[in-house]
């Protein structure tokens, strides 16, 4: 008998995947545990393995389709139960609903068939899953092509996967913290010198010492001072949830967006430590290859934009955490020391914070506790556990 493989949960909040790559056609066999397709949720790229030995008789959908979880993503003939040769495929598959699985209304379809849309490549976006006009119109290319608005030709680009996450998560964090922006420099000299003297043993090893794991030690260390700042708030019970681990959040830019990488018990880590930590998540980011666990729990967030030329910003946090610092482009600028001015390597910082959650005066305590850190990264050492 056929066995309908329905998308299950593919991890805490998805509800939904792409298909980006199918391994497997109609009419292959597989073994169990096989992998036979990749789909990708808003966060990571999961790798789908059949629960049965057999024949793959149907793919339900075509590589790019969304699909919610619960819908059927491919059916298979289980190996004791394939039939012989002339009398399963056709009878199988022709058993198999087609129609029954498109929720649409008879001027939907008109307008699918008029557009040459195949209503079974769309994603419903209506009550029930329904598929609505603009959803036809929305998956045609040849509207998307012919589309116009009073001003001249657009094109509408679906959004979805890490671009879908990205956009909904950044409304949530607006829409549930009161965020305020400040805004600082650091005289980064010294840290500049020191980066410079030993970054090349590391390199010895592979790995890439850049600013960020100084970044990151800098900003725990403020943490363990600022804890409230290394929280939550939970809005059900209207309590602060002060974390007692350091968990930093970075922003790894890929080609499908930011992704935030988490580099767990960061005070219990070395500075090369980190950086081979985060070069590791960065390179599996931008392969899509890191794991959706990997993305999760952080306590605070950093945003490096210097990186693209930024100078400063306004952040948005990463929701729940209460606050995220934003690290612009280091320039040599001219600054007074002891005096006198002297050319010396300035980093501007964003902090963003929960105003719910801290004052003002606690977050610019806060941020200038960090830049005592990177004016003077020795005072890292000393005030390591």
């Amino acid at each position: 008998m056929p066995y309908e493989f329905k998308l299950p949960d593919l991890g805490e909040g998805i509800v939904e995947g792409e298909i980006v790559k199918w391994h497997v056609k109609e009419g292959d066999p597989v073994e169990e545990h096989q992998v036979v397709a990749e789909v990708e949720t808003d966060k990571a790229i999961v790798e789908v393995p059949t629960p049965k030995k057999g024949k793959v008789l149907k793919l339900c959908r075509a590589e790019g389709d969304v699909l919610a979880v619960g819908e059927t993503l491919f059916v298979i003939e289980p190996e004791n139960e394939v039939e012989e040769e002339g009398e399963k495929s056709v009878s199988v598959v022709g058993t198999l609903p087609t129609e029954e699985e498109v929720l649409a209304t008879p001027k939907v379809r008109s307008l699918a068939k008029k557009l040459g849309v195949d209503l079974k490549g769309i994603s419903g976006t209506g009550p029930g899953g329904a598929i609505t006009e603009d959803d036809v119109r929305g998956g045609s290319e040849a509207a998307r092509k012919e589309a116009r608005d009073r001003f001249g030709p657009v094109e509408r680009v679906p959004m979805k996967g890490v671009r879908k996450s990205i956009a909904r998560n950044l409304k949530l964090s607006q829409e549930r913290t009161a965020f305020v922006t400040g805004m600082d420099d650091a005289d980064v000299t010294r840290l500049w010198d020191l980066r410079e003297r030993e970054k090349d043993v590391p390199r010895l090893e592979g790995v890439h010492l850049t600013f960020m794991p100084f970044f990151m030690k800098a900003v725990q260390h403020a943490l363990v001072t600022h804890e409230r700042l290394n929280g939550s708030m939970d809005e059900d019970t209207e309590e602060i949830v002060v974390k007692k681990y350091y968990n930093i959040g970075v922003a790894v830019d890929t080609p499908d967006g930011l992704m935030v990488s988490v580099v767990r018990e960061v005070d219990k880590k070395t500075i090369l430590d980190l950086a081979r930590e985060l070069q590791e998540l960065s390179k599996k980011a931008r392969e899509r290859k890191i794991t959706l666990d990997e993305l999760k729990g952080s306590t605070f967030t950093i945003s490096n934009f210097g990186t693209f030329g930024g100078v400063y910003a306004t952040p948005i946090i990463n929701y729940p955490d209460v606050a995220i610092l934003g690290t612009g482009k280091v320039k040599e600028k001219p600054w007074v020391v002891d005096g006198k001015v002297e050319v010396r390597k300035i980093l501007p910082l964003s902090l963003t914070f929960d105003h719910r959650v801290v004052d003002g005066g606690e977050a610019s305590a806060f941020l200038n506790k960090i830049i005592s850190y990177l004016e003077d990264p020795g005072k890292l050492f000393i005030e390591s556990s």
